[in-house]
């Protein structure tokens, strides 16, 4: 979930990379009895969570079916390649997987670029889609009333906290600050006290993507008051509003103060693999504004080992920005399985999404990955809330979250806060002038859809 604007280098070699796909297998409707499906496979070699879920599915498919086959098709690709790759195999029934996972970032605008085909045919008849909780349907579910994608788990986000690092600087090992003020202070003693330590890391720039978008400025934004992006009644994009700008100046006071990360790490787009890999386990980042995913990269086989994290790290809700109702904030996403209007075997795709979405199968796939519940009956079962530590934590502010306004223009929306977030870290603009790009930018992205707040 971190796009980033994809240069024209970049869909050329995506363009390459599906053909080479297509040279390989084929399209979809080539074999009536194997089912073709696409996922983003991680860049980094030792961490394969969905390679291994998706294996033991497809054994679970195949015996259960019996001359039905599998065949997996992974992208090996950072987000914003993946996102370029995929779109190039739904255009064409010769590249056209039957199944593939799609982000809630990107569905809209492939459901309105006519990609997906809609799946209430088949949900009608699902007896298991009574479990999904409605805001999970509602992050698939398009303009017109239909739903294009199963969703396998969301997402929250909040503040992961080095116990080590709170304790040589004499700051207490259950903080739960109570609005902006208290981070920013907790930060600046950290800075004071433990030298050497990053105080404070908040994602930020168009390298980082949708990561900066969404685990740094929208858990600032939607802790300002009312909807800082998207008016719903109006059905306009919001422009000229006090929360935007006081997200920026949290933005610009963590870089300008030197409580973040030095701006060209930053700026890394391989900043995030750093941040679980080596910074949080080495004890050198004292605050980190991120996703209940990352135990993931933190499990037995997983790559990065860390048996010990639960111990060694604390967990605070981000609160709002004066401690106002509801007194705390978070972000919401996730991924969603789509049958591509071009697949030439969508019939038997449903059916390997019924495979997946048993309550065993989901139940598997929420602790595997690090995911929260989208299923009532899995969030209510106790094994579940105990499988891994922080579980019941994240899984209890989704009473707290938002998702963001995935409309068409969504994705351009979100590279203009990058570009506004990236351009006060550095310090090339003021908050003022940030902002008034970020307006211009929206206009014109939105054709001028836009309201003044």
């Amino acid at each position: 979930m971190r796009p980033t604007t994809t240069p024209p280098l970049l869909v050329a070699s995506a363009l390459l990379a599906a053909g080479t796909l297509t040279a390989c297998g084929g399209g979809s409707g080539d074999d009536p009895d194997t089912v073709q499906i696409s996922f983003k496979q991680s860049t980094d070699n030792e961490v394969r969570v969905m390679d291994t879920y998706l294996a033991d599915i497809k054994k679970q498919f195949e015996k259960a079916n019996p001359g039905k086959k599998v065949k997996l098709v992974p992208i090996k690709a950072p987000d914003s390649e993946y996102y370029t790759k995929l779109q190039q195999m739904l255009r064409s029934p010769k590249t056209a997987p039957d199944l593939v996972y799609e982000d809630t970032f990107l569905i809209n605008s492939d459901i309105t670029s006519g990609y997906l085909k809609p799946l209430d045919p088949y949900l009608d008849k699902w007896k298991d889609w009574e479990q999904f909780i409605d805001t999970a349907k509602a992050a698939a579910k398009a303009a017109d009333g239909k739903t294009y994608g199963v969703p396998d788990g969301t997402d929250t986000r909040g503040l992961w906290f080095s116990k080590a690092v709170f304790k040589k600087a004499g700051l207490p090992a259950d903080w739960q600050p109570r609005n902006w003020d208290e981070i920013l202070d907790a930060a600046r003693t950290i800075k004071k006290k433990v030298p050497g330590v990053t105080p404070l890391n908040v994602y930020t720039g168009k390298p980082a993507g949708e990561a900066a978008t969404m685990q740094g400025f929208q858990m600032l934004a939607y802790g300002t008051g009312k909807d800082p992006l998207y008016d719903t009644e109006a059905k306009k994009w919001v422009t000229g509003s006090k929360g935007f700008k006081d997200s920026l100046k949290f933005v610009e006071t963590v870089y300008e103060e030197k409580l973040g990360p030095d701006v060209s790490d930053a700026l890394d787009p391989n900043f995030a693999t750093r941040v679980r890999g080596e910074l949080l386990p080495e004890g050198e980042l004292g605050i980190a504004l991120d996703g209940s995913w990352l135990p993931q990269d933190w499990g037995k086989g997983a790559g990065h080992e860390w048996p010990e994290w639960s111990k060694e790290l604390g967990l605070a809700a981000m609160p709002t920005q004066h401690g106002q109702a509801p007194g705390k904030v978070s972000m919401s996403g996730g991924w969603t399985w789509a049958i591509p209007s071009k697949a030439g075997n969508p019939d038997l795709a449903f059916k390997f999404i019924e495979t997946m979405q048993t309550k065993a199968n989901a139940k598997k796939w929420y602790v595997a990955n690090s995911g929260i519940a989208v299923r009532e009956d899995v969030a209510a079962d106790p094994s579940y809330v105990k499988a891994q530590p922080g579980l019941r934590f994240f899984t209890e502010l989704v009473a707290a979250t938002h998702y963001r306004p995935a409309y068409p223009a969504y994705p351009k929306v979100s590279t203009a806060i990058q570009e506004a977030m990236e351009s006060v870290t550095t310090g090339d603009s003021s908050v003022e002038e940030a902002a008034e790009g970020y307006d211009e930018e929206v206009e014109s992205a939105t054709d001028g859809e836009v309201i003044e707040k």
